[in-house]
């Protein structure tokens, strides 16, 4: 065990790390005086598919639906157009509208009323990232201690009224000019221009990140993949359920990012937008004109090399197979972001 980590936990006692995709929400207890592999884990829905899924129950049952709590993932979006194109009525409070867009006009012009109290004849639907009653209650029910600590990973893509992909880039771009270490990319308390990692960290009371960032951190806590950072450059690629991103790394310092939707390019086409951004040739402006985000690039490292050693996490990993090693840190690859939350930010803190 990283002894780093092990006293971490002995002076924080149990922390849940949270890492919230698109399509599951991934959990790990880390708990002091037992072995990685002895800690308890959930792979479970994500928040928005469970939204969803309730969504879809009240379109077959012809009901109207309120939409309260506050920001939280948008992956609900898709259940909610098909709602409202049943000719059902949706309603919503002005903080649960921020999951659907950041301008209220355009949750509007889909056909959303606003109300801070739920109409007669609609049905309650609260948007959250974390409850904490679930996850005490899922704990208690397990026989499991209750966290002193929650870390948690969720995608913002930042308060973009009039778009997100550019405002999504220019978040990486500001990491990389703040520093290139990613354990920094951990917020402590994220900014407010992050709105759905501001309500998360609302909810959870501690220090939360973004997933790329999460995923990234779950590579190099691998002793191996970071120690081949400090010999030559690597590519590490998380392909995510929505999102691929990847992330040039050298000597453990990150020297580019690389982010994409996942289902919108095919392997023919995201092996030549690699091959063109390990050679930092590749636009943001490129990306973005295929339905990506974009490149961000910090300054250019001769001595890395051509960043050939590939490493590759993420539910949709099988997508790349065969172009480089598939990691599972600690066995887990589904753990992955969870496990870089808890190394990166205990390795923060002993530096602090």
């Amino acid at each position: 065990m990283d002894e780093i980590i092990h006293r971490f936990l002995r002076e924080t006692g149990p922390v849940l790390c949270l890492d919230i995709g698109s399509g599951t929400q991934d959990a790990l207890l880390a708990r002091p005086g037992l072995e990685y592999e002895n800690w308890p884990r959930f792979v479970l829905p994500s928040p928005a598919r469970l939204v969803a899924q309730r969504i879809r129950e009240l379109t077959l049952l012809r009901r109207g639906l309120w939409l309260h709590g506050g920001n939280m993932g948008g992956g609900f979006g898709q259940a909610l157009k098909e709602h409202l194109a049943a000719g059902l009525s949706a309603t919503a409070t002005p903080d649960a509208a921020k999951a659907i867009h950041d301008n209220a006009e355009v949750v509007r012009g889909m056909g959303v009323e606003f109300s801070e109290a739920c109409p007669k004849n609609s049905v309650p639907v609260f948007l959250t990232d974390y409850a904490p009653e679930f996850w005490a209650g899922l704990l208690r029910l397990s026989s499991l201690p209750q966290p002193h600590l929650v870390l948690a990973g969720a995608q913002d893509h930042g308060y973009h009224a009039h778009g997100n992909r550019q405002g999504r880039m220019q978040s990486w771009r500001a990491l990389l000019t703040a520093s290139a270490d990613p354990a920094s990319w951990i917020y402590p308390a994220p900014p407010s221009s992050l709105t759905r990692l501001l309500a998360l960290h609302e909810k959870t009371g501690g220090p939360v990140a973004d997933t790329g960032a999460c995923a990234l951190l779950g590579a190099l806590c691998d002793p191996e993949v970071l120690a081949r950072s400090f010999r030559e450059g690597i590519t590490v690629i998380n392909a995510g359920n929505s999102h691929t991103v990847a992330a040039l790394v050298y000597q453990g310092k990150v020297r580019g990012i690389y982010e994409h939707h996942t289902g919108m390019r095919d392997l023919e086409q995201l092996l030549e937008d690699l091959k063109q951004f390990r050679l930092g040739w590749l636009p943001s402006e490129e990306v973005q004109a295929g339905g990506g985000h974009g490149t961000a690039f910090g300054p250019f490292c001769e001595e890395a090399g051509g960043y050939a050693p590939t490493f590759i996490l993420g539910p949709r990993r099988a997508l790349l197979q065969g172009q480089g090693r598939f990691l599972a840190p600690h066995g887990d690859m589904m753990l992955a972001g969870c496990f870089g939350l808890l190394w990166g930010w205990a390795h923060a803190r002993a530096a602090a």
